[in-house]
């Protein structure tokens, strides 16, 4: 495999990464819990799903072709009312996901270098690539702390919970050398 495909297939399991984490916060809370804003000049979690839906709209439809800005896209709504459910939250989700993952797929080595458009700024693809996973990873992270208040001792932690550091350690040098043993 080539550097350009390899960062290819990077770059998707990122996106992959990112909405995994997502969907944990997701499982984690019911409808009126999706709809919380926390403090004035705040987003809930439906808000920031609302937001990355149409973001992930307009960045990828077309995305070697047009303006990742498109024309018919009002960001301003995106910051108003949210989702009644989260059986309709998570059918956006999913059109928006789709839609990046696909693109991302599509994508072949020789495309990385062309460029594109995002608000008429000009990006390599590798570029504007990037710019949205880390777009994306800010909002999910937003998603995570929210969702930890919303829930306090009720959370179930995402990664390594406290106290546990060590452990985890230990269970993930246990499982190199173990497959580092199967090799041999």
């Amino acid at each position: 495999m080539d550097m350009e495909q390899a960062y290819l297939a990077v770059a998707l399991e990122n996106f992959r990464d990112i909405k995994r984490m997502g969907e944990r916060v997701l499982a984690q809370l019911n409808d009126e819990e999706i709809n919380v804003i926390p403090a004035d000049e705040s987003n809930s979690i439906a808000i920031i799903v609302k937001h990355l839906v149409g973001n992930m709209r307009s960045r990828w439809t077309d995305f070697l072709t047009t303006d990742g800005e498109k024309p018919t896209r009002n960001r301003e709504a995106e910051f108003e009312g949210g989702y009644p459910t989260r059986a309709a939250l998570k059918e956006e989700w999913e059109q928006g996901w789709q839609m990046v993952l696909e693109t991302v797929e599509s994508l072949t080595p020789d495309d990385l270098l062309k460029t594109v458009t995002i608000r008429g700024e000009k990006h390599t693809v590798m570029q504007a690539i990037q710019r949205q996973v880390v777009h994306y990873s800010v909002h999910i992270g937003q998603m995570v702390y929210i969702g930890k208040w919303l829930k306090r001792d009720r959370w179930q932690s995402l990664s390594i919970p406290r106290g546990q550091s060590q452990a985890y350690l230990e269970e993930m040098l246990k499982r190199s050398e173990k497959e580092k043993l199967d090799k041999e």
